[in-house]
């Protein structure tokens, strides 16, 4: 018996996946107690952010690159 996958499929799953690991990251900053994590959590949202806007941007053919 062959088993289906449970990821989403295309950019639609990815932007999704990438919203999950935001919400996570920031849910470990703000209960988290020790200093030196809040700080990589919050480093790690700031970066995931950046990553989502980018492969957003990319989508929908907003970002150009000049060669």
């Amino acid at each position: 018996m062959k088993t289906e996958s449970q990821r989403p499929k295309g950019r639609e799953g990815t932007a999704e996946q990438l919203n999950t690991a935001i919400e996570a990251t920031d849910l470990a900053e703000k209960v988290s107690s020790i200093a030196p994590a809040k700080a990589v959590f919050g480093s790690v949202n700031v970066l995931l952010t950046q990553v989502k806007v980018c492969f957003l941007l990319l989508c929908h053919g907003l970002l150009r690159v000049h060669t």
